[in-house]
């Protein structure tokens, strides 16, 4: 009887030392300590500036926000990773990935500092628009080409704990700067000089990245291959040949049963989870507390904390299970998990029980993140990695604008839609079937990260 215990402690034990073991390989690399210390700060940065136009959008003292209105500012917020991604991936494929990070994290600096003046003026009209559109667009690049790079700086078996780190310290980095920007808003009383000086916040944490970004070697994070030796060329013969380079990425793709697969799944589960983000801002703004614009703010600022304690807990979960379970299997598990969370606690419309949503659907969302974007790396040659990733954000964050538009025909002013919450529930369980028969069975591949990968990965730790 007392075996048992002991062979069970000796498993946990065995799990919990290999997990260790890789995030010590993953992070003895210097360049890749370099690139993760890039992306916190720059996404430090995101967070505070997303934050602060949400706050100056939704929860302004004067105005209550309509779904529609709520649709619109996604729209803005995240249409530019969608019209912008598949001209970044091209570009990131023959460019040098570190000049991006370093270069179009100072250009944002600069369009953060225009918009917050157009915010000190109180314009909320097309130039402000068109300036948070300039902003993200730019961001594009920078996140695409982070993503494209990680290979380059830890070897492929540990891609899984590195897609675990990187991008989830990220969120959380950029979670911990919302909630300071969230703080900076009331703290100036939603005034528009305050969401300007937010903004300005936000712009000395990319000229922070750029600086970061600046001390690894140019050649250093790719791109490889025949598309990285081939003469540069003007800006406008590389545009020239965006639209044959992304036919030649989704041929690419189309071929590979697992990034196939794997692109579908991310814009299915953001498709889903645009009508539920945007019902929680409307319930917290409008349901929850409408008669308060500073303890809707507040309370709303809970919900981003524990959702960022759920983005987190991903990182931790996601590495030990994928030892024992295939990646396209967890996926499946996390949609099934989304589907049973939506629609237990989301049909009581209580506040405590959308705090535990948004726990639950941020652990699954990034859980599921952290496995796709490991197969595409793992199953993608590096010549079209930046190309794919393209893809991977468009797919992203269209279906995202797109699932927040869609609802507004159904969703009320005040957020509170049953029907709505038991659709996408619904749909969360329809794609965990549709994504087991079409990747959860197949047997994982080796893909085409590359064969020079260890190496680079190895040049890493010895330097």
């Amino acid at each position: 009887m007392s075996s048992a215990p002991s062979k069970l402690e000796g498993v946990a034990n065995g799990s919990k030392s290999a997990v260790w073991a890789d995030l010590r390989g993953v992070l003895a690399g210097r360049d890749f300590r370099r690139l993760f210390a890039t992306r916190l700060v720059s996404q430090a940065g995101d967070g505070i500036v997303t934050a602060g136009v949400g706050t100056y959008v939704f929860f302004n003292a004067a105005t209550f926000p309509s779904p529609a209105a709520g649709a619109a500012a996604f729209a803005v917020l995240y249409l530019p990773y969608s019209l912008i991604g598949p001209f970044a991936g091209v570009l990131i494929d023959r460019w040098s990935r570190r000049q991006i990070l370093v270069r179009s994290a100072l250009l944002r600096s600069v369009f953060v500092a225009l918009t917050a003046a157009f915010m000190a003026l109180g314009n909320r009209g097309v130039p402000l628009y068109v300036a948070v559109l300039l902003v993200l667009g730019v961001n594009r690049f920078f996140l695409s080409s982070l993503s494209a790079a990680l290979p380059h700086v830890v070897a492929e078996d540990e891609l899984v704990m590195a897609n675990s780190l990187s991008p989830t310290v990220g969120g959380i980095s950029a979670i911990i700067g919302g909630v300071v920007a969230l703080g900076l808003n009331v703290a100036t009383g939603n005034t528009e000089r305050g969401a300007a000086i937010t903004l300005l916040a936000g712009g000395g944490c990319y000229v922070a990245a750029s600086l970061v970004a600046a001390t690894m070697a140019r050649d250093r994070l790719g791109p490889a291959g025949e598309d990285a030796r081939a003469p540069r060329g003007r800006l406008r013969s590389e545009l020239a040949s965006v639209a044959a380079g992304l036919a030649d990425g989704g041929r690419h793709v189309i071929r590979r049963r697992g990034p196939a697969a794997a692109l579908g799944v991310t814009g299915c589960f953001s498709f889903l989870f645009g009508p539920l983000f945007l019902m929680s801002i409307l319930l917290y703004r409008n349901y929850f507390y409408r008669s308060s614009v500073s303890v809707a703010e507040g309370h709303f600022g809970a919900l981003v904390v524990l959702s960022g304690i759920g983005y987190a807990c991903a990182a931790l979960v996601t590495p030990p299970v994928t030892r024992r379970l295939s990646k396209p299997a967890w996926i499946t598990l996390l949609l099934v998990i989304s589907a049973v969370a939506t629609l237990t606690l989301g049909e009581t419309f209580s506040q405590p029980a959308y705090l535990a949503i948004g726990f639950c659907l941020y652990l699954t969302r990034q859980g599921v993140a952290i496995c796709v974007v490991t197969i595409l790396q793992e199953e993608v040659d590096d010549a079209y990695r930046g190309r794919v990733f393209a893809f991977y954000d468009m797919m992203f964050n269209a279906a995202y604008v797109a699932g927040a538009v869609l609802s507004v025909a159904v969703m009320p002013e005040d957020g509170h839609s049953p029907f709505l919450v038991g659709l996408v529930a619904a749909g969360y369980a329809v794609v965990a079937a549709a994504y087991w028969l079409a990747a959860g069975r197949r047997q994982p591949s080796s893909g085409g990260s590359g064969a020079d990968i260890p190496s680079a990965a190895a040049q890493s730790r010895n330097s």
